[in-house]
């Protein structure tokens, strides 16, 4: 039974990526590429500080445009609700090439956020709420984020946790100048766990921008490394959390 079950989980993710194939070859014959790589360090089974860069290019592993780093940290407010704040900063360059300058954009972004999750079974349910003040050349914005998730471990359990982790998130951005509605990104992940502190993500992201300067390109192939650190003092729970992952 439970091996039928990790059968769905793969078929069903290999259905979505195939029927939004030709969606995406349709609106653009390029696919880019979008790249993390995500260190989180547990200080306290409440308290969690992350760090992560972007590398983004609008063909495969071709014409680089767009690098982010970013860093903040999360409190477990109550065991469904997490709080937390980030700052980084955002880079995007012309089309054309690697890196072209001038630069389409360069910011500094000071972000608070919130997330309220929920299981129904295995099944994670997150909601994230994020606010997103940017400071740049072109003058100070404000940006309002959600996002809904869902992430599905499955596999064998090894000691404590599934190797394994399949998600969906679909993202809506909007301002608080007209016409409000800026951006959807919707993505299809799996995630596969190496060890407690490793686990590495492949996936597909598809983006539609309704008008913006700071980033361009519809559709990326996500490849994201992801290390989870602690405090030898840090009392670790028996299971590790299905976790859907930034972006």
């Amino acid at each position: 039974m439970a091996k039928n079950s990790y059968l769905t989980s793969i078929g069903l993710l290999a259905v979505c990526l195939c029927s939004l194939a030709p969606q995406a070859k349709g609106q653009d014959e390029t696919l880019g590429s979008w790249n993390t790589i995500n260190i989180r360090y547990a200080y306290t089974p409440q308290l969690s500080f992350f760090a992560e860069a972007q590398l983004r290019s609008l063909r495969f592993y071709d014409h680089f445009h767009y690098h982010e780093y970013k860093g903040g940290f999360t409190y477990k407010v109550y065991p469904n609700v997490y709080a937390g704040m980030g700052m980084g900063q955002y880079d995007t360059y012309r089309e054309g090439g690697d890196f072209v300058r001038p630069k389409n954009n360069s910011e500094i972004r000071l972000w608070p956020h919130l997330s309220l999750t929920q299981y129904i079974g295995k099944l994670k349910i997150e909601q994230r709420y994020r606010m997103e003040m940017r400071f740049s050349a072109n003058g100070y914005r404000n940006r309002f984020r959600y996002r809904l998730g869902a992430a599905y471990p499955f596999g064998d359990d090894k000691k404590g946790y599934q190797p394994y982790l399949f998600s969906v998130t679909n993202e809506l951005f909007f301002t608080d100048r007209e016409p409000y509605f800026e951006r959807n990104r919707l993505a299809f992940t799996l995630n596969h766990r190496f060890s407690p502190q490793v686990s590495l993500q492949v996936g597909y992201l598809h983006q539609f921008d309704y008008r913006i300067n700071d980033e361009t390109g519809a559709d990326f192939l996500q490849i994201g490394l992801f290390i989870e650190l602690s405090r030898k003092a840090t009392t670790k729970s028996t299971t590790i959390e299905s976790e859907i992952k930034e972006n």
